[in-house]
């Protein structure tokens, strides 16, 4: 497919080279900032503009790749002469791209995506259409760029949406708060990564529940009281800590 980008940030960049690495054609990419967008349209061979009347009428998809809170205000200044637009939010309906085109809908990466990243991950898709056509049509490309690709309409992928920021803006919150525990009491993050990873990669096998460990669901008190001592200097890690470790007694009836 011949594309154009609207968005310049990570999920732009790091779709843009998902979108080549398929064979498909970066025509043009737009950016409010001058700068964000020819830097990221040299990235991608393409050219590039500033100005949403200026868009390439020739692309058979235009994506996009913008903020949540981003996207209903460009939609609503987008015309693409009713060809298929898609946008990449997890939380906001397809339909608000139906001021743009007749032909719409959902290609949202159900990723963590950063323009850093030296590889590209493994991005699942969700995918929605306005139409059967255009679903479709939306579900022909995902599947050239992921082996993970599902249908899902705007409720469906809102929950998967609030699931992913519990498994990875929550849990990388927890990290942040973790080393700076480390930092704030002498002791290496760095020894932890090792556990962060292997707890991950054991989801791939196990339910979550069933690999579960620490002294919560041992029903270990004195060990879950000295944590608590350490804690006293620290009160909202304290808080946090007592919160979850009520939540693990109570899903495995430690209570």
């Amino acid at each position: 497919m011949r594309i154009v980008i609207i968005g310049t940030g990570n999920v732009a960049t790091i779709l843009g080279k998902r979108f080549l690495t398929a064979d498909h054609e970066i025509v043009q990419v737009y950016g409010r900032d001058q700068l964000h967008a020819e830097e990221l349209a040299d990235l991608l061979s393409a050219s590039f503009t500033t100005d949403l009347n200026n868009l390439n009428p020739a692309a058979d998809l235009y994506v996009l790749a913008v903020s949540d809170t981003a996207v209903a205000s460009i939609a609503s200044e987008l015309r693409v002469n009713n060809k298929l637009v898609v946008h990449t939010a997890g939380a906001v309906s397809k339909d608000v791209l139906s001021v743009c085109s007749k032909n719409y809908g959902i290609l949202y990466p159900l990723q963590s995506l950063r323009s850093e990243l030296n590889e590209l991950p493994d991005i699942p898709f969700l995918v929605d259409g306005n139409t059967e056509d255009d679903l479709a049509l939306i579900t022909e490309f995902a599947n050239t760029i992921s082996n993970q690709v599902q249908q899902a309409g705007d409720e469906e992928r809102l929950k998967l949406h609030v699931a992913a920021v519990m498994v990875s803006n929550f849990t990388n919150h927890l990290y942040a708060l973790a080393k700076a525990y480390c930092l704030q009491e002498h002791v290496d993050f760095n020894m932890l990564l090792p556990l962060i990873t292997s707890v991950a990669e054991r989801l791939h096998e196990y339910e979550p529940a069933a690999v579960q460990t620490g002294p919560a669901v041992r029903n270990d008190e004195a060990t879950i009281q000295k944590h608590l001592t350490l804690l006293r200097q620290h009160p909202a890690l304290k808080t946090m800590y007592i919160m979850f470790t009520e939540s693990i007694k109570k899903m495995h009836n430690r209570q």
